[in-house]
């Protein structure tokens, strides 16, 4: 069995590796401390860096999505970022899900249950669209139920497979879809896309819900992008009032903290405050996108209801137009 490393390790790379504090007692303490294992793992960065080099330097521009805090929509932010960017069909987009545990992108893309297949230039990622690209956990997986019950080096090793097997090939865009946390996804995330020595990392979209008890976790999110040198490039508020599915009103479901407080101090950018919508859940869950036509049969039949139909339309036209003036406020902060 996998030896548990102790709270605080050091980690094998490290000048203080099996002679820290935190290595008393672990049973890999004599491995680190010989030297050994900081040599193997040099070893295979010296060959994983170039080749994840040579892979994203096809790519113009990475945005990672994250939040501190779980349940914030950082996955449909992320599908409607990617799909938003991709409306221009002469852009080329990629969304990468690394919500190892809980890969939800292919089910609001509408490709879940599609399989990945591997060619000679890589594993080729699945298009909802012709110019969207999407890899996620969620199309490894036997069943859509089967849990992932991995420790944190085999979700490292996951995401250096992600980063240097997926063949994106030329991408104007790449969104990156973080778990929620500060912890080993986020670490090995940014750790390797700098140790490319690439430019294109332009930074972070922080996503956030209204109440103080997000916040809180926000802010060591926040922290942590400091911490890592990560430029944070804005934050949206979402679910930042409530639309009503049966009526035209508005309303609040959270408790509102001072969200424009915290971003003034933090000197952050709102880049804008999406609404909370039933249609927005029921566009996921149906693998529709906002910003396309269908047929109102798909959300339900409820919604042959010709006033429940008529609000719906209302309350979309307000997403499109709020989420598209948060992909221009993005755009002018990415460089070109």
């Amino acid at each position: 069995m996998e030896a548990i490393p102790p709270k605080h390790c050091p980690g094998v790379a490290s000048e203080t590796a099996g002679k820290a504090g935190p290595c008393e007692g672990c049973p890999n303490q004599k491995i680190c401390s010989s030297g050994d294992a900081q040599k193997a793992a040099q070893a295979e960065m010296d060959t994983v860096i170039p080749q994840m080099r040579s892979r994203l330097s096809k790519v113009k521009h990475i945005i990672l999505v994250m939040s501190g805090k779980g349940g914030t929509g950082k996955s449909t932010i992320s599908s409607m970022l990617a799909r938003a960017l991709a409306r221009d069909p002469s852009t080329q987009v990629g969304l990468l899900d690394l919500d190892i545990c809980g890969p939800s992108t292919p089910r609001m893309l509408g490709v879940e249950g599609e399989q990945v297949h591997k060619s000679s230039s890589g594993w080729v990622p699945v298009y909802p669209n012709d110019n969207l690209a999407v890899m996620s956990c969620g199309f490894l997986l036997g069943s859509l139920d089967d849990a992932v019950i991995w420790r944190g080096p085999k979700k490292n090793t996951m995401i250096k497979q992600f980063l240097i097997d997926v063949d994106w090939d030329e991408l104007d865009y790449l969104i990156i879809d973080t778990p929620p946390g500060t912890s080993d996804e986020h670490i090995s995330t940014v750790q390797l896309l700098k140790q490319t020595g690439l430019s294109n990392l332009e930074g972070v979209v922080m996503v956030s819900t209204p109440q103080e008890v997000c916040l809180m976790d926000v802010r060591k999110q926040i922290d942590f992008c400091r911490r890592t040198g990560l430029r944070i490039l804005g934050i949206i508020e979402n679910m930042s009032k409530f639309l009503c599915p049966k009526c035209s009103k508005e309303g609040t479901f959270f408790p509102s903290a001072d969200f424009e407080k915290m971003s003034s101090d933090n000197n952050i950018d709102i880049l804008g405050h999406m609404p909370l919508c039933s249609a927005i859940g029921e566009l996921c869950d149906a693998g529709l996108s906002v910003f396309d036509e269908f047929e109102r049969s798909q959300l339900g039949e409820h919604y042959k209801d010709e006033n429940r139909a008529r609000v719906l339309e209302e309350h979309l036209k307000t997403i499109r137009e709020t989420f598209l003036c948060i992909r221009d406020k993005l755009l002018a902060k990415v460089s070109h």
